[in-house]
């Protein structure tokens, strides 16, 4: 999708249309999740600091943005792609891979498809959609970037090369700035660049890493488009608008996104058996985006959980114990080792926390819980001693046991 939550707006909003749109955080460590391409012309980027938005373009009209009503946007958009092939592989709420290898003798040539794809898009929901077509996902990707706005490009199997071999090596899927950097001073600039190097040299320099970019920068990319698997993890986080060091906020903090992951598991039918805890410090360390360091604690469950006071009060214990010991920007909790939930096993160990708690008491209260939010929408209730964890910007991700009707946290 073309600037899918700006796009969202301006369909929605007459008067937004033609003007600079930025949608996001707007505090001081807000940050830019979509922007219209009348507020690109001015150098605004999502994943952009909103204050670096609003200097580049003074008359940037900043929206906190609606995620409840992006989220219902997507789910009609993935149903039109289901119609098109049953294999669509989400990358998030306005991104995915759709194999149409399956479907070509049915629905014809893939840009006769990919037209048609974007006119049902367009007369379904009113917005605009860029479509690259290719033999493989990774060249069918940057098609698709090359594409906007509102446009359509195919790479014919013969041409796979010729369209790679100019481009940055930073096209790569997966390729940041530190690999970047890594590459261009061993020479390697473009996409040819590491085509055309003597495998050799290119393991001796990278490793099995190197050998792998050189083969996508020959178009060889063997990955299948795939349905979304079993989630390895879950978790929820916020950026502070200004940083914290009250533990009675941090703890309260840890309380609702403990219970937001919780939520989700249940949704999924499934536990965790590792609750984690990550920060991210207030002092930058060192320039760029990685200046803030990220913390990580972990534990080990006896018995997997998707209780969110048993997950909170473990990540309050991490916190406690080998937590922060200065003011922190991110707080996060998280739960991986996932598992199916089958039948609850009563804990052997519960301690003095949990052990007047009756665990069938608990999962009936969870279950009204999320009848209640499911009827009522987000929010409709919480502990009490739940914090408010406002978030920098708004994310495109994908969450695993999210409703796609439910508000962010």
């Amino acid at each position: 999708m073309d600037a899918f939550y700006a796009s969202v707006e301006q369909r929605d909003d007459p008067k937004l249309r033609g003007r600079p749109v930025a949608v996001g955080g707007d505090g001081p460590r807000g940050v830019v999740a979509a922007a219209s391409y009348e507020a690109r012309r001015f150098g605004v980027r999502s994943a952009m600091p909103s204050f670096e938005a609003r200097r580049l373009c003074p008359d940037l009209v900043f929206l906190r943005g609606d995620p409840r009503k992006y989220s219902r946007e997507s789910r009609r958009i993935f149903e039109i792609f289901a119609e098109f092939s049953p294999s669509v592989e989400g990358l998030s709420l306005d991104e995915a891979f759709i194999d149409l290898t399956g479907s070509r003798r049915l629905l014809g040539a893939p840009a006769d498809v990919g037209a048609r794809l974007r006119v049902r898009v367009r007369e379904e929901t009113g917005l605009p959609v860029s479509v690259g077509i290719a033999p493989v996902k990774m060249v069918a990707k940057i098609a698709s970037a090359a594409a906007k706005p509102d446009g359509l490009l195919e790479v014919e199997p013969e041409g796979v090369r010729e369209f790679l071999a100019p481009l940055p090596v930073r096209r790569i899927w997966g390729v940041g700035p530190v690999a970047e950097r890594r590459l261009v001073e061993h020479g390697f600039r473009t996409l040819d660049d590491l085509a055309r190097a003597d495998p050799q040299t290119i393991e001796q320099l990278f490793g099995a890493w190197g050998r792998a970019l050189a083969e996508l920068a020959r178009g060889d990319d063997l990955r299948e488009v795939e349905a979304r698997g079993a989630a390895l993890s879950y978790s929820e986080e916020n950026t502070f608008r200004d940083d914290v060091e009250d533990r009675a906020l941090l703890d309260a903090t840890i309380l609702t996104h403990a219970e937001s992951v919780a939520r989700r598991l249940r949704n999924d039918g499934v536990r965790g058996r590792t609750v984690v805890l990550k920060w991210r410090e207030s002092r930058r360390r060192s320039a760029g985006p990685r200046g803030y360091p990220l913390h990580t604690r972990q534990l080990t469950l006896f018995e997997a959980t998707d209780d969110g006071a048993e997950i909170a009060r473990e990540a309050r214990r991490l916190l406690a114990e080998s937590g922060p010991g200065e003011p922190v920007r991110l707080l996060g909790v998280g739960v991986s080792g996932i598992e199916e939930s089958g039948f609850a096993q009563l804990s052997l160990f519960a301690d003095g926390e949990t052990k007047d708690a009756n665990p069938q008491e608990r999962a009936a209260l969870n279950r009204a819980l999320d009848e209640l939010e499911a009827r009522f929408g987000a929010g409709t209730v919480v502990r009490a001693s739940q914090g408010r964890a406002d978030k920098a910007g708004l994310s495109l991700q994908i969450k695993r046991g999210e409703d796609p009707g439910s508000a962010d946290r």
